[in-house]
């Protein structure tokens, strides 16, 4: 499956409701689910919790999946996000690898 196949998909399953206001309802969405992927690594790193790898996956599927609502509320394709998010990360590291020099002195992009 790619990415505009997936999008597709998940957009199939938009309730009417955050169809009336994708991008509000995605971008709402969006911060629910990271806080929960980022509770998962708290309560792992702070809380002595065991990594649950499948919950993680999980969560980061529903992250994806309301980064796929915010696309549809914008009407641009999952596929361009991620294209244009490979380029500027090449732009701002000068090539296909991290390097740490650009990182801590980068211009704005």
């Amino acid at each position: 499956m790619n990415f505009n196949e997936y999008q597709k998909l998940a957009n199939d399953l938009i309730s009417e409701d955050g169809k009336k206001e994708p991008l509000l309802n995605g971008a709402l969405g969006l911060a629910g689910e990271s806080g929960e992927v980022a509770d998962i690594l708290k309560k792992h790193l702070f809380q002595k919790h065991d990594l649950s790898e499948e919950k993680l996956i999980e969560e980061l599927g529903d992250v994806l999946w309301y980064i796929a609502e915010c696309c549809y509320g914008l009407n641009v394709p999952l596929e361009e996000i991620a294209k244009k998010n490979i380029e500027k990360l090449h732009r701002r590291y000068h090539g296909d690898k991290f390097q740490a020099k650009y990182s801590l002195n980068r211009s704005e992009d």
